[in-house]
Order: C-alpha cells, then structure tokens, then sequence
C-alpha cells in the first residue's frame, strides 16, 4: 500500500480526498494538512511514500515546500496538485524536482492512478499539462547548438522508455533488468544531462534529439 501525505488547503477537498484514499487498498493517508508551512518536519515525521502538494496555499506556497523538501528528502516523490496551467509554475515545479503534475479532478481515480504512477517510478503529467511542458522545452532549446552528451547505449534505451512515459517497473521489464538497475542508470542519466528530474530529461531528450 502506498503511503501519502496531503498538503490541501481547500478542507472539504481534503477531506474527500482523505476518506476517498483511505476506502482503498492501494493508498493510506498518513496526515493531511491545509497548509505546507512545516512541510520538512512532517515529511521527517511520517516518511511517505508519496507526497502530494497543492500549490497555492497560506503561508508557504506549494513550490516553495517543495523545494524544501527536496532539499533535504531529494528521493521524496511530490506530486503537484493544483488547478493552476499556466506556465512559470509548472516550470518552477519541474525546475524545484516535482515528480509529476496533475490538475485537480472531479474524478479522484484520476488522481490515485498519479500517485501509483509517481510512486512506480514514473513522472505523470495530466494530457494538457504535458504538452506546454514539451512546448516550453522546444521553445527554450530550438536556438541551441546540438550538444554531445555521452550516454551509453543502455541509458540511451532507457531514455526512449522515459520519453514513451513507461514508469520504472515497465522500463525494468521491457530491458530485462532490475527495478535498482533502471534506477541506477536513470541516476546517471540525470547527472549527465544535468536535470533533477523525469520530466526534465524527457524535456532535454526530446529538444536536443538525443534519442
């Protein structure tokens, strides 16, 4: 069962959410919370698996809690939560090391179907939330000079996978290796790209044609 932390401020959402995760047997609840103010702390304290964050809430925002938090919990998983598309936060979440960014659903499945995908591995974008991102990518790199980088040929195949939004366990299961390997090499890949996270890579990878 994946574990989640809930920063809401909207407390009836909060609370569906809640109630919503917690009738499942794919998702627990450790602590919901209507502010993100102490944010580290209590991912210190609970250890999710998952955390999922709103953006715009009293106090310290969305983005600025997750900043803090990978800046000491950098495995931590964050999956933005937000009704906002437009496109300076959706560059600052991915820049700040969000795992994924989902719009707010009157579906919650939609919203559970994020966190297992996150928590597997993947980096889920809701469909229009994606598009910008490649759009804003392009934009950013279609004046750049090529750029060499020295990915080996199983990084280079793991990349495609990531480019194709297939999550760890399918990226293990399509190269015939390990969940810890596919790991390791998405690890190496980020270094030599210079990027902190999927949706990132997938970015460079797409805008400098390095797969």
């Amino acid at each position: 069962m994946i574990s989640v932390l809930l920063f809401e401020d909207n407390k009836s959402l909060c609370q569906s959410l809640t109630r919503y995760f917690n009738s499942t047997d794919r998702v627990t609840v450790l602590g919901a919370y209507q502010n993100a103010n102490d944010a580290v702390a209590k991912v210190r304290n609970h250890k999710p698996d998952v955390v999922l964050m709103d953006i715009q809430m009293p106090g310290l925002s969305g983005i600025e809690a997750l900043q803090g938090i990978k800046a000491v919990y950098p495995q931590t998983k964050v999956l933005i939560h937000t009704v906002f598309e437009d496109e300076h936060r959706i560059f600052s979440a991915i820049c700040a090391g969000a795992s994924g960014y989902v719009l707010k659903s009157p579906d919650p499945d939609e919203i559970l179907q994020a966190i297992e995908e996150v928590n597997s591995g993947g980096a889920h974008m809701s469909p229009s939330i994606a598009v910008k991102v490649l759009q804003m990518f392009q934009n950013q790199f279609v004046q750049a000079q090529p750029v060499y980088v020295a990915l080996t040929a199983r990084e280079r195949e793991i990349l495609t996978c990531m480019v194709k939004g297939m999550s760890y366990k399918m990226i293990a299961d399509a190269c015939v290796i390990s969940f810890n390997t596919v790991h390791s090499h998405i690890k190496n890949i980020y270094e030599k790209l210079h990027v902190n996270s999927a949706p990132e890579a997938v970015a460079k990878a797409i805008a400098q044609k390095l797969v």
